[in-house]
Order: C-alpha cells, then structure tokens, then sequence
C-alpha cells in the first residue's frame, strides 16, 4: 500500500469531520441503536409473553444483543471516539472492538426474528416473501455458501476501509466514518451468525473452524502488513496526529489488528473443534452384547462350563457293577 502524500500535513491532525457533522452522526448512531434496542425488546417480549421466560430466545442471548450494543457505544461515542482521534493505534483499537466484541454479540443474539416480530406489517409481509423466494430459499437451505460469502465480505470490508484512501475519506467525514463502522458491524455479525446464531443456521464444525481461520489469515494479513511496512503507509494527518512517531503508531495500529484478532478467532475455533469432537462422541453408539466387566475381569452370563478335556470323571452311582 503505498503511501500518500499529504499537503496539509502540517495544518494539524485530521478531525474525523467538523463539530456539527460530528454531532449529527452520534445523534443518528445513537437514534439507530435505540430502535435497535426498542424493536428487541418489542420482539423478546412478545415471544417471552406466549411461551415463558427463556423460551425461543435465551436469556444468555438477550444479554448478548446487551453487550453488543454497548460495544457499539463505547467505540462510536465517548471516551472511545477521543482515544481514535488521538491516534491511529486508538481507531485501530475502535475497530477491533467493533469486528470482535460487537459483531459477534450481536450474532449471538439471534436478532432476526424478534425484529421481524416487531416489524410493520407490510414489513413482515416483504420479509416472508423473500424468504420464500429462489434467493431467500438457497441462503437458508444452503449455510456453507452463506458462511464463504460471509467470510468474503468481513475480509473485502476490513481491507477495503483500511486502504489509504478510503481511509482518510472517513477521517475526514463523519458520515463516512459513521457508514464505515456500520459496514464493520455489519459483517461481523453476519460472519459470526454462522457459528453463534440460531441453530438452523449454524455450519458444521469442521467448516466452521475452516470459516475461522480463513478469516484469521485475512485479518493477520493486513496487521503484518501495518506492523513490518519500511516506513509509514498513512499521510501524518492520520498518524500520530497529536505528535509522537509516526511509524511507531501505525506499528502499534497493526500489532492491535493482528493480536487481539488471532485471539479470538483462535478460542471460537478451539470451543468450536472441541464441541465438534464432543457432538460426535455422543452420537456414537454404546458397545451392547459385551458382558460388564467386574474388578477380576468379565463377568460370564450363564453358569461356568468346564472344558470337556478338563472335566471330571462321573463316579459310579451306588449299588452298579463298573466291571
């Protein structure tokens, strides 16, 4: 990736967009996740309300659609966006808790139909049309091909925004910054859904650590290329805006990208293999016929039979002539 050059460099760091249109996209980020969280609860309550506490949606579930949209807070909003303003390695660290945290809670939770629940009518409508069509049909009938597509677009998306150029597109808009984070949720939760979300869903374990590490490769890829890069890939506007080395934040940038990324695709693919090998131990069938086995050996089923080599001579019965 090669470097920009950046004739304003020394102007000052880039804002991530004016004040007003800041604003503006943490009013909408912040408008967005509580319809989110509102047409949630309408849907887990109307289920709940019909089969009980628990049933259809988990609670466990519930508390990851929680943690996913608090994820997305803290990165977006707050302390979160002024740490990515202040450095590269800080965006990075945004990033990362978007793609590793939110998206996967978020597919942990299962939102699709508690949100088609409290959906418009005419809504659900569309929605059950689709899916009774050719493509919604092939996506549901079809999880690999969902989970190669996923898995596509969560590499095409991480790589794609992290370019030079669109990069500092975003840096330099907050809608743009906002749209970015979006696709970066977006894509995780759908990569994610295929291991985490409804059980129908779900691809089978030796795909899904395949899935896993393809994704690892992606994401390793691009924080190797941040990491070991001769010399900065970012304009100084982005790196190191606020002074400091330019190359030791785009060096820490890729080290939170490849680290925190391994991490965790290495434990879900580890629990994954794991649940795989116990799934299939107990559908294994039990050995029968064999005798239970006692502190001495086996135990036999009917009354010992002596070898007719071995067997006693009959005494002769009283009273007979053996002669």
């Amino acid at each position: 990736m090669p470097a920009l050059t950046d004739g304003s460099a020394g102007g000052g760091p880039l804002a991530y967009g004016d004040p007003v249109t800041q604003a503006w996209s943490n009013l909408l980020v912040v408008t967005v996740l509580a319809l989110l969280c509102a047409g949630y609860g309408r849907g887990v309550h109307e289920l709940w309300s019909r089969r009980g506490t628990g049933a259809v949606v988990a609670r466990w579930r519930v508390a990851g659609f929680a943690l996913g949209i608090a994820a997305v807070l803290v990165a977006s909003t707050g302390p979160g966006h002024v740490w990515a303003e202040r450095s590269f390695a800080g965006h990075m660290g945004q990033h990362m808790i978007l793609l590793v945290v939110a998206g996967p809670a978020l597919a942990a939770a299962a939102p699709g139909l508690p949100l088609a629940l409290a959906a418009p009518r005419r809504l659900r409508r569309r929605w059950a049309r689709w899916r009774t069509s050719t493509a919604g049909s092939w996506v549901r009938r079809r999880p690999g091909a969902l989970a190669v597509l996923a898995g596509v677009l969560h590499a095409a998306v991480l790589w794609g925004w992290h370019l030079p150029a669109p990069y500092r597109l975003a840096a330099e808009h907050g809608l743009v910054h906002a749209a970015e984070h979006a696709s970066f949720v977006v894509a995780a939760a759908l990569l994610w859904s295929v291991l985490l979300g409804a059980d129908r869903h779900r691809i089978s374990g030796p795909a899904a650590v395949l899935v896993l590490v393809a994704t690892m490769l992606a994401a390793s890829a691009l924080g190797a290329a941040l990491t070991l890069a001769p010399g900065p890939v970012y304009p100084a506007g982005i790196l190191a805006p606020h002074g400091g080395d330019p190359e030791a934040d785009q060096q820490l940038a890729g080290l939170l990208m490849w680290i925190p990324m391994d991490v965790a695709v290495l434990v879900a693919a580890s629990v994954v293999f794991l649940r795989w090998l116990a799934g299939l131990d107990r559908a294994l069938p039990r050995a029968s016929g064999l005798p239970p086995e006692g502190p001495a050996g086996p135990v036999p089923r009917g009354p010992a039979r002596a070898d007719p080599i071995d067997r006693a001579p009959a005494r002769p019965a009283a009273g007979k002539d053996t002669r």
